[in-house]
Order: C-alpha cells, then structure tokens, then sequence
C-alpha cells in the first residue's frame, strides 16, 4: 500500500471511532432525559389525582373543596390517593409535602438513576396550578 492510501485508512479508522463517541454520548443523554421525563410524568399524575381528590366529595372520600376553598388540600397525605408513602415506580420515588396549612403542596421525586430531582407544584385544583422543575440533586 501507498502512504496516501495508509492515511486514508488511519483517517477513516479515527472518524469512525469518533462516530461511536459521539452515538453513545448521544444515546447516554437521551436514556437520561427520557427518565428525568418519566419521573415529572409521575409526579404530575400524583398532583392530578391530589386535584382530583381535592374537589371529590367527602362524602366520597375526598376534601369537597370548590374553587373558593382557602384550603383544598388540607390533610392530604399519599394514602388519600391510594398510594403508598414514598411512592415508589420504575421511575423513581415520590413524596408530598402540604403547605400553608393545605393551600398548596408540592410533590417531591427523586428519579431512579438520573442526578436530578423532580418537583410539582400546586396552588390550586385548576390544570393550570400545577408547576414542574427538574433540577440537579444538591
């Protein structure tokens, strides 16, 4: 072989080694997006069944708050929903937390293998209440 065709073949060995990096790192960030992703999904489900439970009846098992209640989520704990405390799912594992006496409460994730956490938070029994942020664990 010729030295140009040598340098082709060392040139095409490196931009396909580089090719492989770059998949992998893009496949790596993905998988991690795709579970930061899973675990809001789960902990805007837990603030929409809490919305839910929120408005439901007492007679029926819920707090029978209206959108004029000070306090719809008063007393709220995972179990009302029929969940365990944490809430634990492939995705990670949720808590909730009331406050100001139960005008509000956030829900608290921590996905399984991403270095993040997952927060919901909800102001009222409105869809429009319920706000996400992911940030990196501290």
């Amino acid at each position: 072989m010729g030295q140009q065709q040598l340098l082709l073949l060392v040139l095409g060995i490196v931009i396909v080694g580089l090719a492989v990096v770059v998949g992998i790192q893009a496949f790596s960030d993905g998988a991690q997006q795709a579970e930061i992703d899973a675990a809001t999904m789960d902990a805007v489900r837990i603030a929409s069944l809490a919305q839910a439970w929120a408005q439901k009846p007492t007679a029926f098992g819920g707090n029978g708050a209206t959108s004029a209640t000070v306090t719809p989520f008063a007393g709220l704990e995972l179990g009302d929903l029929g969940l365990s405390d944490p809430y634990v799912t492939a995705n990670g594992s949720f808590t909730i937390t009331v406050n100001n006496a139960g005008a509000d409460f956030d829900v608290d994730g921590d996905p399984t293998n991403a270095p993040y956490t997952v927060e919901a938070n909800v102001t009222g029994i409105e869809s429009d209440d319920i706000t996400t942020t992911v940030a990196p664990d501290a």
